[in-house]
């Protein structure tokens, strides 16, 4: 072969290659993600605020002249403490009427403290069945009839039972502790009527409970009527979770599931549990002017999995510290778990698109690569999905390699690359 053939098969060589690579398609960049099998956990955020479990609001249990309220909000106080002092002063015209009035609220007070008995047998008798379900399911577990999720389902029974018995117990204590002060203001009326007895000396309003004092709606010395409300106290340890949640969220909640607590101040995420859903929705007005169903949903809190050395949980869950972080009306951040999946095919959520070729509801795809690095279409059914991924029902294995946030470069058989970070 002479040099000007080898010149000119070179030439064309070259020049076969430039346009082939002017001609051939272009790799497009793009990110990856991979399908993996892992836990999923569907949840519900909101906004809430923590409450005291039973605030109790001091009014006055007869009319009269209001002495100096000394204590102030955040206060401590024991049970049977002085919180304020009322006198009786002078009888007046109306003397009858207000004897009337007293006894009219001693049998309203009677009537709730046998109210409170009565529901707290109730809950007692609730508190022992759950116990006795418990008792029998721990039994089958060991045999193998039932399985574990029946047997959790079955401890939180348990768990709400002893919450309702707790509360019924302060009810209890809070009606006896309003029977008594209705006792006393009507011993005080019939005194002021008596012309025998003596006058002057202070009615003493005392504490039903241990805590501090929340609010004080009166602190200089004033004549009040019958029933003006004067403080509110609480238990700042007693808390429970309160949530507004959207009416359509509202009805994938349901007692016992759980509750992730950010952002209230702490570093830690706390953990609680959801123990009503109310029944009923109310209409707010959303930041954008958008009247919004709203339902509340009330949690208890639950003892984290490690607290730290020295530190006892309390009755509500919460160790020393964080109980005395938290407050009445703190706000917090919820994360209700609707859907918690322990081992389940998943992809990531920004991977999913709309496909318009796919008849029904459940029109999801996503493009995958293949051997060659080569975009596939592949329509898939999901299961349950969060913000960040989604479950995988068909369509795609583990191990998969799939688009993210596909652009419009991207088709059926578009050569892929992956984008250098």
């Amino acid at each position: 072969m002479n040099r000007k053939t080898i010149f000119w098969t070179i030439a064309v060589a070259i020049i076969a290659a430039l346009v082939y690579l002017g001609v051939r398609p272009k790799p497009v960049e793009v990110d990856f993600g991979t399908v993996v099998r892992g836990p999923l956990v569907v949840t519900v955020n909101e906004d809430g605020e923590t409450r005291i479990r039973e605030p109790y609001l001091i009014s006055a249990p007869l009319a009269g002249r209001l002495l100096r309220v000394k204590l102030e909000p955040g206060d401590s106080i024991k049970k049977d403490d002085v919180l304020a002092a009322i006198d009786p002063g002078e009888p007046g015209l109306l003397d009858a009427r207000t004897e009337a009035e007293a006894q009219a609220r001693v049998n309203a007070a009677e009537a709730a403290h046998a109210r409170s008995q009565s529901q707290l047998e109730i809950t007692k008798a609730d508190a022992d069945q759950a116990q006795r379900y418990l008792d029998r399911d721990l039994g089958r577990l060991e045999r193998g009839n039932i399985s574990d999720a029946t047997l959790e389902d079955t401890e939180h029974a348990l768990r709400v039972a002893k919450g309702n018995l707790a509360a019924a117990q302060s009810s209890l204590e809070i009606s006896k502790f309003e029977l008594e002060q209705a006792k006393a203001a009507l011993l005080y009326s019939k005194s002021l009527s008596n012309p025998n007895e003596p006058t002057g000396r202070h009615f003493e309003i005392r504490s039903p409970i241990d805590g501090v004092v929340l609010r004080r709606f009166q602190e200089s010395s004033t004549v009040i009527p019958g029933g003006e409300r004067i403080l509110e106290i609480g238990d700042p340890h007693d808390l429970e979770i309160r949530i507004d949640v959207l009416s359509q969220d509202a009805v994938r909640i349901q007692p016992g599931q759980r509750i992730m607590i950010e952002h209230w101040g702490g570093k830690e995420t706390l953990t609680a549990w959801v123990r009503r859903v109310e029944p009923s929705a109310f209409t707010k007005i959303s930041a954008l002017g958008v009247d919004e169903q709203r339902v509340w949903v009330y949690g208890d809190f639950a003892a984290p999995e490690q607290t730290e050395e020295g530190q006892v949980a309390d009755s509500t869950g919460l160790n020393d510290a964080i109980a005395h972080s938290l407050g009445d009306a703190y706000r917090i951040e919820a994360r209700i778990a609707v859907s918690e999946q322990a081992n389940v095919l998943k992809v990531p959520a920004g991977a999913l698109f709309r496909d318009g070729d796919n008849n029904g509801e459940n029109d999801w795809a996503v493009y995958r690569a293949d051997e060659e690095g080569k975009a596939v279409k592949v329509p898939i059914v999901v299961g349950e999905r969060n913000d960040l991924e989604a479950a995988v029902i068909s369509g795609l294995e583990e191990g998969d390699r799939v688009v993210l946030h596909p652009s419009d470069k991207v088709s059926p058989g578009t050569l892929l690359v992956e984008r250098d970070l």
